[in-house]
């Protein structure tokens, strides 16, 4: 069974950061497994605490992952300090991971900031680097870009700027736009591939960015191109959200067993 490492934050409400990851993982029918970066009070209406890991134990749960049941890719998303950035950074090149996705988690659904900027800084220099994709919505798009993303155009030549420094590649998202869920790929070699995507009409979004790029490391995981992935992953995410779950009073959570409904 392949295996696939989530490092990210605990959400308390279950929808989103490695809860999420964990059921997407599964779901896929792969093996899940987790370095905890951050737990969090949260809820569909809201993150109300934050408390980080200490930076050495998240290096040491990516450390004895690798040395047990050695995961075939990494999926990384709330890393709230650039101290855990570090330390992530550190792990995974000691480690010699690949097949790692990026998701630089800033802003939560709800609107609540979960990285401070000099954790945003980090990413960029230590852990950005070291991805094979990273899966940035729009705004996140104009943090690491530091353009205007109001159009498709705009939408892609962020993403080949961003492609261009880091050197890696960026799907950058279109879900957070107003009329489509398009996401454009764009390669460290500057080719590019549109994915279109049906809107959904819900505003049960919550643990849409981590449900994603989980799914994406799945693909990896299993050996499939990286455009493969991401047009599975896609699928995956549009039947979740139309599965019509509809839980709590704020931004509920996908249904990650919908196929298994």
């Amino acid at each position: 069974m392949k295996s696939v490492l989530s490092i990210a934050g605990s959400d308390s409400s279950g929808g989103a950061g490695i809860q999420a990851d964990i059921k997407t993982i599964e779901a896929h029918l792969l093996f899940a497994q987790t370095a905890i970066t951050a737990l969090t009070a949260q809820n569909t209406t809201g993150v109300y605490g934050v408390l980080d890991i200490d930076p050495e134990f998240v290096a040491q749960q990516i450390r004895v992952v690798f040395d047990d049941i050695r995961p075939d890719a990494v999926k990384i998303g709330m890393v709230s300090s650039p101290q855990i950035v570090d330390a992530i950074a550190d792990a995974l090149v000691e480690c010699g991971a690949t097949n790692i996705v990026v998701d630089p988690v800033m802003v939560a659904t709800s609107g609540s900031e979960l990285s401070s900027d000099g954790a945003v800084a980090a990413l960029r220099e230590r852990l950005i680097p070291l991805a094979t994709v990273i899966t940035p919505n729009i705004p996140e798009t104009r943090v690491l870009s530091g353009k205007a993303v109001t159009s498709r155009s705009e939408q892609e030549e962020a993403a080949r700027a961003i492609a261009h420094d880091a050197g890696v590649a960026v799907l950058a998202k279109g879900g957070h736009g107003e009329n489509d869920a398009n996401d454009v790929l764009v390669l460290p070699d500057g080719s590019v591939r549109w994915f279109e995507g049906e809107r959904i009409a819900t505003g049960n979004t919550h643990g849409t960015g981590c449900t994603l790029s989980s799914a994406i490391a799945c693909g990896l995981a299993e050996g499939l191109s990286l455009e493969d992935s991401v047009l599975r992953a896609k699928g995956y995410v549009t039947g979740a959200l139309g599965a019509g779950l509809d839980l709590g009073r704020g931004s509920g959570p996908l249904d990650h067993m919908w196929r298994y409904a």
